[in-house]
């Protein structure tokens, strides 16, 4: 029977071997999941012994991560601000980028949330959670992620407080906000992704054209009122930021994420023509 110290240190070789960013931290997180500890307690207690049970778990969780199989999808949950949501292969993992979108919508205290392009339902359940004053509509054209969105929101409990839409934009709607984080990578870079995301996560809510700004394209002309919130990818906020002037959106501005990277561009409509 194995060690915690044991355990840990062959599978973090093993994930380190393989490629894997963080192959120690990654080992922690499967080997508590698998152990029933939380990870603290695992990293308190080194010399305890992994049951056989857990080690099979184990076993198993360590040989999806050498596949590049990502930790979430592993786990089947990601935290995301305060609620917990469950991810699968029908939807993107919530990054900590995106939460700048909530931290908008808590700074601007909307009645009205539209949130496009919503995958695991990340950013409106947030909002919801959140801001329970505020309606929240979420809306995706993956009927898919629709099915998760809307899983989370009955185990959170927020099934009253968001509304679930097929599409984009309803029609004849207006919202004080608008929030997306909609597919930004060009064609050209994904090569150069990292295996967990071109292997597993789903390709159409990532990609969006040769320069990463289709699908942005074509929201900002759907959006005639209120301000519009978009997550960008590196280097693309200046194109994004002249796409909402051109559009007749005014106090066009960026917000930095914590790499110092320009990640969201807002804009308001009619304001500046």
């Amino acid at each position: 029977m194995a060690t915690v110290r044991e355990a840990l240190t062959a599978s973090a070789d093993a994930l380190k071997a393989a490629g894997v960013e963080d192959p120690r931290l990654d080992a922690e997180i499967l080997l508590a999941e698998a152990n029933g500890w939380d990870r603290a307690a695992l990293v308190a207690n080194p010399s305890a012994d992994v049951p056989a049970l857990a080690a099979r778990r184990f076993g198993e969780m360590v040989r999806r991560r050498l596949r590049r199989e990502p930790v979430a999808y592993i786990l089947g949950r990601r935290g995301f601000r305060r609620i917990e949501l469950a991810v699968d292969r029908r939807v993107l993992i919530p990054r900590p980028e995106t939460e700048l979108l909530v931290e908008l919508a808590l700074e601007l205290r909307p009645r009205s949330v539209l949130d496009v392009g919503t995958g695991s339902g990340a950013v409106a359940l947030a909002i919801a959670d959140e801001l329970p004053g505020c309606e929240v509509t979420a809306t995706d054209t993956s009927v898919e992620a629709l099915e998760v969105a809307a899983a989370n929101a009955e185990q959170l409990g927020l099934s009253k407080r968001v509304r679930f839409l097929e599409g984009s934009v309803p029609a004849g709607e207006e919202f004080e906000l608008v929030v997306a984080n909609l597919p930004y990578v060009a064609s050209g870079d994904w090569p150069s992704l990292q295996p967990e995301v071109t292997h597993w996560e789903p390709r159409r809510a990532l990609l969006a054209g040769a320069d990463g700004l289709d699908e942005i394209r074509q929201l900002v002309p759907e959006v005639k009122r209120g301000t519009l919130a978009l997550e960008v990818g590196e280097r693309q906020a200046p194109a994004v930021s002249e796409l909402l002037r051109d559009a007749g959106f005014g106090a066009v501005e960026t917000r930095l994420d914590l790499a110092g990277i320009e990640r969201v561009v807002i804009g308001k409509s009619g304001a500046g023509k």
